[in-house]
């Protein structure tokens, strides 16, 4: 795609830099103080037509879930345009470092909250990606940055247009793992004791937005874990984010999320251990569950789920080259332990999808 449309490209035509991608530098956590001096993005308090909008939702949808108070979205084309100025002059230079990291009560970051507007149509992608390509050109932005961002959009998002126009009707109703279990009902209010949980769930009623690492490693992750059925995984996120027109949404959360299409969009399952969450952000620090652990009462059911997840679907995983190792570390734990694992995790999911406060079994060793 680069190639076809002439971006970050030098006059020979090879990439910029020396290579195509630059994610070995984008893989950034704040330091333990957290993120200093964030650059809030442009707000858009809404006008009298989108205010009268806003008022005839809350009364015709006063018992759904999420909030209105904080509506600040970009509606037109012109304000579209000022919040893509904006992402690019104050958080384009360090969005590639650190577009992975998390940290609680900052949903933004350097995040660009382009996607809503693109999806919308009240940006062009091609406009987006022309003028972080000049960021670039005029020093204004490193190359690591602009080119991860480009690769979202030029890459990633066309990539999923892709799936979505090929594979659809059917992919909305694959189901790889034969995941059949609820979706919390927690997920519609975010009153659940995990923090990272809380935190994430809480922005998006808020906002109607969760950045990647969020929706992927931690709502997604968790739901993709416990064995929820990715269809209803699907309509969560179709309800509860801005951004969401179901192509870009449902390729990315049943075949990327939750592996549902069996390795149509992504080439393993993304899962981890609560160890994670913990590398990539601080909610870890405000919670009672510790991510080293995989039982015991204050076990975090992210790690306890994950080698729950990898007992269940051994045998698939390890035919997975890029699954094998995970899939290996199984033999680390001893049989009494993966009964104590499976205990957990089967109280955990009897339990609306979260532990009860005595729950868990025979301590374990810490567990990454």
């Amino acid at each position: 795609m680069r190639r076809r449309h002439r971006v970050l490209l030098d006059a020979a035509g090879e990439p910029e830099g020396g290579q195509w991608n630059f994610d070995h530098d984008n893989r950034g956590s704040f330091p333990a103080g957290g993120p200093v001096g964030l650059p809030p993005p442009v707000r858009f308090p809404p006008a009298p037509i989108t205010r009268e909008v806003l008022e005839l939702v809350d009364k015709i949808f006063a018992d759904h879930p999420g909030q209105l108070a904080a509506f600040d979205w970009p509606v037109t084309a012109e304000e579209a345009s000022r919040a893509l100025a904006d992402f690019i002059a104050h958080r384009l230079p360090r969005f590639g470092e650190y577009q992975d990291a998390m940290w609680s009560g900052e949903p933004w970051l350097y995040h660009s909250r382009l996607a809503a507007a693109m999806n919308l149509k009240l940006l062009d992608p091609r406009t987006v990606v022309a003028a972080a390509e000049e960021a670039y050109r005029a020093g204004r932005a490193p190359l690591a940055a602009v080119e991860g961002f480009i690769r979202q959009i030029l890459g990633w998002r066309e990539y999923v247009r892709g799936v979505y126009w090929q594979y659809m009707p059917d992919y909305a109703g694959l189901n790889t793992l034969g995941a059949t279990g609820p979706l919390p009902a927690w997920y519609w209010t975010g009153e659940v004791p995990m923090a990272c949980l809380r935190d994430t769930i809480g922005q998006t009623l808020r906002h109607g937005y969760a950045h990647h690492i969020q929706r992927l490693m931690v709502t997604g992750l968790y739901s993709l874990l416990l064995g929820v059925e990715p269809r209803r995984v699907h309509e969560w996120y179709l309800a509860v984010y801005v951004d969401a027109v179901e192509w870009v949404e449902l390729p990315n959360t049943l075949g990327m999320s939750q592996y549902a299409d069996g390795g149509i969009m992504a080439s393993k399952p993304y899962v981890a251990t609560g160890k994670y969450i913990q590398r990539m952000g601080n909610s870890c620090a405000g919670c009672r569950f510790n991510p080293a652990r995989a039982t015991g009462p204050d076990a975090c059911p992210f790690t306890t789920l994950y080698w729950d997840f990898l007992q269940r679907h051994k045998k698939s995983l390890a035919a997975n080259p890029r699954m094998a190792l995970q899939v290996k570390n199984l033999t680390r734990l001893k049989p009494a332990d993966l009964a104590a694992i499976g205990q957990r995790a089967a109280l955990i999911r009897a339990n609306g999808g979260v532990p009860l406060p005595t729950s868990g079994g025979t301590e374990l060793l810490p567990l990454a």
